[in-house]
């Protein structure tokens, strides 16, 4: 039995995401938004020291899930995720980092070049 999805903010994001995909045609949007639609049990969730292990300095990384702050982020990158715990929202400020949400980089950034995913 499939469950829907009741988080309204997670309904609009995956459509948002979809209609994106169908203007830019750009395979990014599709591929985050369908990490997005898995069931809540299969969802992900990235640890700071993952980001700080794949990301180069001035990278634009896409979390389609929730950032938690385990670890340590001693680089300058953009990061934009579905969620953040709070934590995370801290050490990533304090590294001159920047969270964002995954809306506000399709916002700055519609052709989704020289983005990073990380699940």
């Amino acid at each position: 039995m499939r469950r829907e999805i009741t988080n309204e903010l997670l309904v609009n994001t995956i459509r948002n995401l979809r209609k994106q995909y169908k203007n830019t045609k750009s395979k990014v949007w599709l591929y985050v938004a369908e990490i997005l639609s898995r069931p809540a049990r299969r969802r992900v969730a990235v640890n700071l020291n993952k980001v700080n292990r794949l990301a180069n300095d001035n990278d634009i990384i896409i979390v389609p899930g929730k950032v938690l702050g385990s670890g340590r982020l001693n680089k300058k990158v953009t990061i934009a995720a579905f969620s953040f715990s709070k934590d995370a929202v801290e050490k990533i400020r304090s590294s001159g980092s920047n969270s964002i949400t995954i809306e506000e980089v399709m916002k700055t950034n519609p052709e989704g070049k020289s983005v990073k995913i990380i699940v």
